[in-house]
């Protein structure tokens, strides 16, 4: 495969990016008519190949009035133009959603005997698969096979979502939602890299601001929202990673392909991140633990005294998780990321403060953000400096959070890879 333009550089030479949206025969097809709007509404140009069977789950009327474009499954619709070779050729994205397991048997063994598994054998862009079928078809080992063949000639396969399947069963098997197949496919374009260069990696990733209750309805917590995080897990699953992301009281959609584990306090976080590091290449603590802790929870709210006297609460300290799990690695040549909110003040600035923080918490990255004023929490966007144990130091620019996310994996494949 051979890299191809980045979204931003096609629409800098004045081109929409073309994406070819390829649709498998399953009752999931319906929702990839709202991938598909969303695409085009965002200013993509979207050729959508659905198969034979697709076409009996939405029309190819319907596909032609959101794309703008005629629509055919076969090879012999517009002959004249060579459909099977130029619509591969020509994209900058294929994403094929949902991607059934007869669609991914064909894919692993290069067959082609319609338009969308003939443009899978002509592209050279970066592919995307979201699968969708009931749990028994995922987990059958021709089927993880066939994954495990496309993810190693270099696409990207989603980990379908857990949920609600045809009638009344629910398992492992659901279409991703697809605005967050929008985030996905909007993240490979960025890149516009034909190799994901996380592929076989498992990377761990938390996220948000934990919560230290002191009685039923009050909490230690702080303003995290968890955006840094998720970009963060978003743009890992859109390089090829196995991604968990373990979120502290956050309530954005999971991402496609992720795995979320949910936790409120940071005990429970600790637990859940020692547990995932035993398998992961990198761990990523963008999550903002609490640092203390009540050393007693009422089972009651508490009252306010009728003499006006205020309520003596005892603090404890909570585990210190980025030093140990930098202290303890659970494998050679993991690599481990932290965060550091600082600001400056008598004793020294945001950047001393953090250069100790490094050396203290024995960790091969950190991310300092300065945060004076409130910068930061909550909002879309960041700037930051990537600090490492080898004594680089990365400026990133003030851009989005998704930006700083691809810059900090950057920073992580550069050591997996050395």
């Amino acid at each position: 495969m051979t890299d191809q333009p980045s979204t931003a550089a096609a629409s800098s030479e004045g081109k929409r990016p073309r994406v070819v949206l390829g649709v498998g025969g399953g009752i999931a097809a319906y929702k990839a008519c709202e991938l598909l709007r969303r695409l085009t509404e965002s200013g993509h140009d979207v050729t959508v190949v659905p198969t034979a069977a697709a076409l009996n789950f939405v029309g190819a009327a319907t596909w032609s009035a959101l794309s703008g474009k005629p629509v055919a499954a076969d090879v012999w619709t517009s002959v004249h133009e060579v459909p099977h070779v130029r619509i591969g050729q020509t994209a900058d994205l294929v994403i094929v959603a949902p991607a059934t397991a007869d669609l991914l048997g064909k894919a692993a063994h290069g067959l082609a005997d319609d338009l969308l598994t003939n443009t899978l054998l002509t592209a050279r862009c970066p592919v995307v698969f979201a699968p969708a079928m009931h749990t028994e078809m995922w987990e059958h080992a021709a089927t993880q096979a066939n994954v495990a063949t496309v993810r190693e000639r270099g696409a990207v396969v989603v980990e379908p979502a857990v949920g609600r399947l045809t009638g009344k069963d629910t398992g492992k098997g659901r279409l991703p939602d697809p605005e967050e197949l929008f985030e996905l496919a909007t993240e490979v374009l960025a890149r516009g890299v034909a190799e994901p260069d996380l592929a076989g990696r498992h990377v761990v990733v938390s996220a948000g601001g934990t919560r230290e209750y002191l009685d039923p309805v009050r909490f230690l917590g702080n303003r995290s929202s968890g955006l840094q995080g998720y970009a963060l897990a978003r743009a890992a699953a859109a390089r090829g990673a196995e991604v968990t992301l373990i979120a502290a009281n956050v309530t954005l959609p999971d991402p496609a392909g992720v795995k979320v584990i949910r936790v409120v306090s940071t005990g429970e976080l600790r637990d859940q991140v020692v547990a995932a590091a035993a398998l992961a290449d990198s761990v990523v603590m963008a999550a903002a633990p609490a640092d203390f802790r009540p050393v007693g929870v009422s089972d009651t709210k508490i009252k306010k005294a009728d003499d006006g006297s205020s309520p003596t609460i005892e603090l404890t300290q909570n585990p210190d998780i980025l030093a140990e799990i930098s202290a303890h690695r659970a494998r050679d040549g993991q690599v481990i990321v932290g965060f550091a909110a600082e600001t400056g003040d008598g004793s020294g600035s945001v950047m001393d403060h953090a250069r100790a923080k490094l050396a203290r918490k024995g960790c091969d990255l950190l991310v300092v953000n300065d945060v004076s004023g409130g910068a930061v929490f909550g909002s879309p966007d960041n700037e930051a400096v990537i600090l490492g144990a080898d004594g680089a130091a990365v400026d990133v620019p003030h851009g989005s959070k998704s930006a700083l996310a691809h810059v900090i994996w950057d920073q992580v494949a550069s050591r997996l890879s050395g």
